[in-house]
């Protein structure tokens, strides 16, 4: 079903996008990447701290998705274990040496890509320097991704969210959404990975100007205190609330995997998002229920290299499933 001349955008960060990139590279090679920027952990937040460059760590992830070059994606993704630079992602220092000697990010991104072979373009969403912030109904204020991850909103309260300072879009992220034939929302933290994406300044009006259906990939299981009790309806809510655009589509999972599987993870606070189909049936966009839960289980090989991946070992996204949807969804 590849079809080189569909334009996709696909707005996230992080494993969710990494995954999916992975997959739908293989169905089209007009494919755009457009990075969330508030990423603050780990080694991308030590080289912020150290060195003054944008994030890298989100970025770099997409990269590597859309590579084509499997020995210098390993190289990327390459984390050193001991000595003064442990814990720093070869791709994240490669990065970082070349917004400093050049000075700009935007240059390091393309360079980057010309190294690793990219199908496909991958964009910041903005090249301003920002860092997110939440606010509570009670008054509590939150300001980093690494912290807010750990934040624990109460069940049924919607956050407040903003990006300090004023955050505004890459002209060619903007480009490549009014551009698009199909943008595609991925899976991922709701609050700390989505959200800072579409609160960019000028991603709304760019959506609003694109003629590209618009879906929303709807992740498969909640995030602990932060998702408890959300269902497909109120992940789709909370993307049009930031996104300040209807969406067309949502994509979601329909297949419940074997219980013991789902006990596994009730017992870490994850559940599996449920969803209500006669509720979904009066929304004005069209939700399409797939069996989108890949088969098995799954060993993550890169798990050194990719903590995060680790961790979503078991109840994932069959990328592939999800890239033919979204194929069938352009061509409906």
């Amino acid at each position: 079903m590849e079809s080189i001349g569909v334009k996709i955008v696909v707005i996230g960060g992080g494993t969710g996008s990494f995954t999916l990139l992975s997959e739908l590279k293989n169905y089209t090679h007009n494919i755009t990447a457009l990075v969330n920027m508030v990423d603050d952990g780990g080694s991308t937040g030590v080289l912020r701290d150290e060195l003054g460059v944008l994030p890298a760590g989100d970025i770099r992830q997409c990269l590597v998705a859309l590579s084509t070059t499997p020995r210098v994606r390993d190289l990327f993704n390459y984390r050193f274990d001991d000595g003064g630079m442990k814990g720093h992602a070869f791709g994240n220092l490669f990065m970082a040496a070349l917004e400093k000697m050049t000075g700009s990010f935007a240059d390091a991104v393309e360079t980057a890509s010309e190294v690793l072979s990219v199908r496909g373009r991958v964009e910041p969403i903005t090249l301003d320097d920002i860092k997110m912030v939440v606010k509570l109904d009670d008054g509590t204020v939150v300001n980093g991704q690494h912290n807010v991850e750990s934040l624990k909103i109460p069940e049924g309260q919607r956050p407040w969210l903003d990006l300090e300072p004023e955050a505004n879009i890459n002209p060619r992220a903007k480009k490549a959404i009014v551009e698009a034939d199909l943008v595609v929302i991925a899976p991922g933290l709701l609050y700390g990975s989505l959200a800072p994406a579409l609160l960019v300044k000028g991603v709304t009006r760019a959506l609003a100007e694109s003629k590209a259906k618009k879906i929303y990939v709807c992740n498969l299981v909640t995030k602990p205190g932060q998702n408890d009790g959300y269902g497909v309806a109120d992940f789709a809510a909370e993307i049009e609330r930031f996104s300040g655009v209807p969406l067309d589509y949502v994509l979601y999972n329909n297949h419940r995997p074997a219980a013991d599987l789902i006990e596994k993870y009730a017992h870490d606070g994850e559940f599996l998002v449920d969803w209500d189909e006669d509720e979904l049936e009066t929304k004005h966009y069209r939700a399409i229920g797939k069996r989108l839960i890949a088969d098995g289980a799954w060993v993550n090989k890169n798990a050194d290299s990719d903590p995060l991946a680790a961790q979503r070992s078991l109840i994932r996204h069959d990328a592939d499933r999800v890239a033919r949807e979204l194929m069938r969804i352009f061509f409906a």
